[in-house]
């Protein structure tokens, strides 16, 4: 029985080092690609962003959106609870930058994604064609609408997306947050798009596209869990291309607990679970180095075993660097000392989410079940 055990743990710690292997190519290549895009010729643009709740540095955040190097754009803010702490903020935005900010309160949920019903409001109240759905905690650079819509030039793209990282975490908390995107999640999501043979999903952060274009691929839908993954999911099959940006917008992490950080990551892993299928479960040769552990306990700390982990912590850590400087965070170095307990804590989140129903979501507790869809937890 041991002995099958340690067969196991080898064959996952291979994988998972073939893994790092190819995340660390994948992502290389993707930031060194020097291909041109055509700009989308100054197309007016509504921003949508949809708040809840009073994020650190929401102002920076928000009038960054207000203060574009571009000629004609609208940002619309959306807000749920006329109680909200974030709508005196917005409306002093809204004040100060006329011309650009619009401010809607009191939007009664239409459905159990309460982002996705904001949005729905806002889509609605927009006046351009080109439209870019943006989260209210990333802060984006002068030249953010013109990146992230220049792909839609070409008919045949559907959907742009964009990552994101906290590229200067203050705490550990967002220090393992920053690297669950910088060195996990995106390198994944590269080898994914080598496999698929392209982006089938999108992320929430950004996602611009057409009006046009989202009703061909069934719009918004409001009571599921991972819109955004489904949306890049829906596009694809509807014979769109979905383009990321080798841009990555910058998302405050704060300074979140590591608690905070694992509650709202399970509820990412249970999101892709629902959204890819029996894929979720391929993902257990990412996490090499996490059964590197039993496999030293199992062996007696043999010589074969400690050669092996520190081969593999040799590959993890090197997949770690060429992440952190193709994407260009260099403050996320001093933090490297944390990769273990964020390797550890990926594999929890991932052990957990492969079961259950419910996941919390700005302070409700919401049930999945069937094909994504979300309802209340009763």
């Amino acid at each position: 029985m041991i002995i099958a055990v340690q067969i196991l743990l080898l064959i996952l710690i291979i994988g998972s080092i073939i893994f790092y292997l190819a995340c660390a190519v994948c992502t290389r290549q993707f930031f060194a690609s020097t291909e041109s895009v055509t700009e989308n010729q100054d197309a007016p643009v509504s921003i949508l962003v949809p708040v809840c709740g009073l994020d650190e540095g929401a102002w920076e955040n928000w009038s960054a959106f207000c203060q574009q190097n571009y000629p004609d754009y609208e940002v619309l803010f959306g807000v749920m609870d006329v109680q909200d702490p974030a709508v005196p903020v917005l409306k002093q935005l809204v004040e100060t930058f006329p011309d650009r900010g619009k401010l809607f309160v009191g939007l009664a949920p239409r459905g159990i994604n309460h982002k996705d019903s904001n949005l729905s409001y806002l889509l609605e109240e927009s006046n351009q064609e080109i439209i870019i759905f943006a989260d209210s905690d990333i802060r984006v650079n002068p030249d953010y609408i013109r990146t992230v819509t220049a792909p839609l030039a070409d008919p045949e793209v559907g959907l742009v997306s964009c990552a994101f990282v906290g590229y200067d975490p203050q705490s550990v908390g967002a220090a393992i947050a920053s690297f669950g995107r910088c060195v996990d999640f995106i390198p994944s999501a590269l080898l994914a798009r080598f496999v698929d043979g392209g982006f089938r999903f999108a992320v929430g952060a950004t996602m611009a596209t057409r009006k046009s274009t989202l009703a061909n691929f069934g719009g918004l839908h409001l009571n599921r869990i991972g819109s955004d993954y489904n949306l890049g999911k829906r596009a694809a099959m509807a014979g769109y291309r979905v383009e990321f940006c080798r841009y990555v917008l910058e998302s405050d992490t704060g300074r979140e607990s590591i608690g905070e950080v694992f509650q709202r990551e399970l509820r990412w892993a249970r999101t892709i679970r629902y959204n890819r299928g029996p894929q979720y479960y391929t993902m257990a040769f990412c996490y090499g180095t996490v059964y590197c552990l039993p496999l030293l306990i199992m062996s007696g700390l043999a010589e074969w075993a400690l050669a092996l982990t520190l081969f593999t912590m040799v590959i993890r850590y090197t997949e770690a660097m060429a992440t952190i400087f193709s994407i260009g965070c260099p403050k996320l170095i001093p933090w490297l000392w944390l990769l273990p307990l964020r390797d550890l804590l990926s594999f929890a989140v991932w052990a957990m989410g492969a079961f259950g129903q419910g996941v919390y979501w700005r302070g409700r507790r919401l049930r999945v079940i069937e094909d994504g869809l979300l309802t209340q937890w009763e």
